[in-house]
C-alpha cells in the first residue's frame, strides 16, 4: 500500500503533487492526440473505401483489355516485355501528431509506346492505358492502407497509455497525496494537542 512505501513528509507531499500534476497533464495530451489520430484514420479510412471500389473496376478495366489483346494479337507477352519497369516510385513521409505517414507518389511521365505499330493494334494500346491507370490508383491506395495500418498502432499504443494514466498512475498518486496530506494534518493535530498541555502544565507550575 502507498501508506507503506512513502513517507509522510512535507518534501514528499511536495513531489507526489507535482507527479500527479505531470500526470494529468500527460492524460490530457494523450486523450488530444489519439483523437487527432482517430480523426485522421476515419478520413483514411472513408478514402480507402472509395479506393477499393474504383481499383477494382480500373483492375477489371486493365484485365478485360488485355484479354481483348490476346484475343486479337495471340499472347502480347513479347510486347508487354518492351515496356520498361517503372522506377519512378518516390515515398516520402508526412508527420501526424508524431506518427510518419507515407506518401506515395509516381513521377510524372509523358507516355511512350516502347512497342512497334506494325504488327500491333488498338487493344493493346487500350491495355497499355488502362495498366497505366492502375499503376497510378496502387500508388494511392498503398499510401492510404499503409497510413491506416501506422495509424492503428499508434491508436493503441497512446490508448494503453492513456489507460495506464487514468486508471493506475493518477490514482496512485491521489491516493498517495491524500494519505501524505491527511498523516501531516494528524500530525499537526497532535502536534497541537501536546502543545496545549505542555502549556497548561506550565501555567499550572508557575502557580
Amino acid at each position: 500500500m502507498a501508506e507503506q512505501q512513502v513517507f509522510a513528509t512535507k518534501g514528499n507531499l511536495i513531489l507526489y503533487k507535482k507527479a500527479l500534476k505531470l500526470a494529468a497533464l500527460g492524460y490530457e495530451l494523450l486523450d488530444r492526440k489519439r483523437n487527432i489520430l482517430i480523426r485522421e484514420l476515419m478520413s483514411l479510412v472513408d478514402k480507402a473505401g472509395e479506393l477499393r471500389g474504383s481499383i477494382e473496376d480500373t483492375y477489371k478495366e486493365a484485365y478485360s483489355a488485355l484479354q481483348l489483346a490476346n484475343i486479337s494479337m495471340g499472347l502480347v507477352t513479347p510486347y508487354a516485355n518492351c515496356i520498361p519497369v517503372e522506377t519512378g516510385v518516390e515515398i516520402s513521409t508526412r508527420s501526424v501528431m508524431g506518427v510518419e505517414l507515407p506518401k506515395v507518389t509516381l513521377k510524372e511521365r509523358p507516355l511512350k509506346v516502347t512497342y512497334g505499330f506494325s504488327q500491333t493494334d488498338s487493344q493493346l494500346d487500350r491495355a497499355y492505358l488502362a495498366f497505366e491507370k492502375v499503376k497510378q490508383t496502387t500508388a494511392v491506395l498503398a499510401e492510404v492502407e499503409n497510413s491506416i495500418y501506422r495509424l492503428s498502432v499508434a491508436i493503441k499504443k497512446t490508448q494503453r497509455r492513456a489507460n495506464a494514466l487514468q486508471n493506475i498512475i493518477i490514482p496512485r498518486n491521489e491516493h498517495i497525496v491524500k494519505f501524505i496530506t491527511d498523516s501531516l494534518e494528524e500530525k499537526d493535530r497532535e502536534e497541537f494537542s501536546r502543545m496545549k498541555v505542555i502549556k497548561a502544565a506550565k501555567l499550572k507550575s508557575a502557580k
